[in-house]
């Protein structure tokens, strides 16, 4: 099947007059996520050194916004930053069956090429629609265990792809040039793993480069420059390439039934979201059972298989974060600060905790298992088993079927205001806030 052209043929003929009002709905919802996790995000310490460098070569006197900033950019600098921002603080959304965050590269080459394009809001809409159902379908063919087994991060992989979709069809280009701007992307998805190992920035540049090099994709394909029509199912194509286990035949299966932007998940806790569920079962024995952080003896968290070397391995840097992504992606240490804390906010996150000897003791009570029963769903579905034993002797269990945030246990409207508020509330005003709200 020439899956390369049936995709830009998908996405090309996708209409917003024949999207359902819940997808249309959906997508604002998940704008107003990304603008809060982008905003707070402009304050993240690698936010600083991305800012100095679109001020150095990027700005322009009527260029995009810069989310959290009062500066302007030429739009693919602008989707390098936002990008970059949004992924910082491990706030952003997520498509489980893919296990990649679609908003940080989507939205901010929208925002980029609607700047570029000058277009309105329904364009807009059915720009990120496209762009999630690109992305996160490639995801899910890839086999997600496969590709990060690989070493690769699908957000910055698939998501390039799906940024030259969304910037593809935002900038009104045809089913041919728009089949460029994907054959194109196909040389410029990246995203090395590598940052596990000493906890560096690279991570959060992959949601940025992805958004920027979909742009610059789309922008040469306007130009007619060319890419292989095969990228995708080609004999050294993507799927081919990225993964061993691929499997072109799911990805147009049940196209639009539902819209991926239905599937996408928020998260509540500021780290990676193989930590969400073990979190918040955590939280439900804590708050259901009157518990102590005294009262802790030992907890065992079952974790997913494909979780297991991010946020559990190797030990020693998990137990012993250096740096906010070591973190982020620490499992030891957001248990712990959910137990001492009752939360896992971005307030959690900090040097002085990473450092605090009462955080260090709670954390050696902390132990992750793998549970082959939680791998039954995976990764349509991402369980996670806490067991926690009390001093006292009591023992306590449960499972997470649904973290708090994915499609079958949402946040609600308000709860996603709060989200935002509570995020912006360093960067905006009140009156600009509900403005943005609006």
């Amino acid at each position: 099947m020439e899956e390369t052209k049936e995709l830009t043929k998908k996405c090309h003929d996708l209409s917003y007059n024949a999207l359902p009002e819940e997808v249309i709905d959906r997508v604002k919802y998940l704008t107003l996520d990304y603008l809060g996790v982008a905003a707070r995000g402009s304050l993240s310490e690698s936010s600083a050194p991305i800012l100095n460098f679109v001020s150095n070569r990027g700005m322009v006197r009527e260029g995009a916004v810069v989310i959290g900033t009062d500066l302007k950019a030429d739009p693919t600098y602008a989707a390098l930053a936002n990008g970059t921002f949004a992924h910082s603080i491990e706030l952003d959304d997520v498509v489980n069956e893919a296990s990649l965050h679609p908003a940080v590269v989507i939205m901010s080459s929208a925002l980029a090429c609607s700047h570029i394009a000058g277009s309105g809001g329904r364009v807009l809409i059915e720009g990120i629609v496209v762009g999630y159902e690109a992305m996160t379908r490639l995801g899910f063919s890839l086999d997600p265990k496969a590709h990060y087994a690989q070493g690769f991060h699908p957000t910055g992989t698939c998501g390039t792809m799906g940024s030259a979709l969304t910037a593809a069809k935002i900038l009104g280009l045809d089913q041919e040039a728009m089949t460029n701007a994907l054959g194109i992307a196909g040389s410029q998805a990246a995203g090395s793993m590598e940052f596990l190992s000493d906890g560096s920035f690279t991570k959060r540049l992959h949601a940025g480069w992805a958004a920027h090099s979909g742009v610059i994709a789309a922008l040469l394909a306007r130009e007619g420059f060319t890419g292989p029509g095969t990228i995708i199912e080609g004999r050294y194509g993507f799927l081919r390439s990225y993964s061993p286990n691929s499997d072109p035949a799911s990805l147009f299966e049940n196209w639009g039934d539902p819209f991926k932007v239905m599937k996408t998940s928020i998260k509540p806790h500021a780290c990676c979201r193989y930590k969400q569920g073990p979190i918040d079962g955590i939280l439900e024995i804590m708050h259901q059972n009157s518990l102590k952080p005294s009262d802790i003896e030992e907890v065992k968290l079952g974790i997913l298989k494909a979780g297991f070397p991010i946020i559990a391995q190797p030990e020693e840097s998990k137990y012993n974060p250096k740096s906010i992504v070591d973190a982020q992606f620490s499992m030891p240490f957001g248990a712990a600060v959910a137990i001492l804390y009752g939360r896992a906010t971005l307030e959690e996150y900090t040097q002085e905790n990473m450092m605090s000897s009462e955080i260090k003791q709670m954390m050696g009570r902390i132990y992750c298992v793998e549970d082959p029963k939680l791998e039954r769903d995976y990764p349509k579905k991402w369980p996670a088993s806490v067991n926690l034993s009390t001093k006292g002797g009591q023992q306590y269990h449960t499972r997470i079927e649904f973290p708090k945030g994915d499609p079958e246990n949402p946040l609600t409207w308000d709860e996603l205001i709060h989200k935002f508020k509570s995020l912006i509330s360093p960067i905006f005003s009140d009156k600009r806030g509900a403005e943005i709200i609006s």
